[in-house]
């Protein structure tokens, strides 16, 4: 069983803005503690995707049946033994208490970064419907968790160390 601040935790929600790594740790920390990842990106309706593809920022009616169903896919996995990783913006409190509504255990990693360092990935990422001209509205979107609400992990670091000081963080019991 993992913990997460003292408390018994089997589902993660790795957020962040776009390009600061959710994918890339959350699938990273599945592979490492033997546990399943998913990607909300996947569960964005088609009409989504294409607003975002055109540099249209989603607005809140955009984004709560999307919400939703990835509320209901973490419930799936609410009584499994091995953790759950989803990669998900989560920017808003209201979007993370909507993701936990009706789990005990929930824990948010917030990959922070900078706009400058954001930037920079954003111009080397390939084949992504999110263009960088919508991550000044991510940036203004985001309500930072504070450290009593999720693990925080700078992106500055090397994705490696990122992992391993998440997996730090999370106790893990057998």
């Amino acid at each position: 069983m993992l913990f997460f601040l003292g408390k018994p935790m089997n589902i993660y929600v790795v957020m962040g803005v776009s390009g600061c790594g959710k994918s890339s740790v959350a699938r990273m920390l599945a592979t490492a503690t033997g546990g399943t990842f998913y990607d909300a990106d996947d569960f964005h309706t088609p009409e989504n995707k294409r607003k975002m593809s055109s540099s249209v920022q989603l607005n809140d009616s955009d984004r709560w049946n999307w919400l939703e169903s990835l509320n209901q896919e973490l419930k799936k996995h609410a009584a499994d033994q091995q953790p759950t990783f989803l990669a998900c913006s989560a920017l808003r409190r209201t979007y993370r208490k909507h993701l936990a509504n009706g789990l005990e255990k929930v824990g948010f990693i917030y990959l922070q970064g900078s706009r400058d360092c954001i930037r920079r990935r954003l111009a080397e990422r390939k084949n992504h419907f999110m263009p960088p001209e919508l991550l000044e509205s991510q940036f203004q979107t985001l309500e930072e968790p504070s450290s009593d609400e999720a693990i925080i992990v700078s992106v500055e670091n090397p994705l490696e160390d990122i992992v391993k000081m998440v997996l730090a963080d999370l106790k893990i019991e057998r």
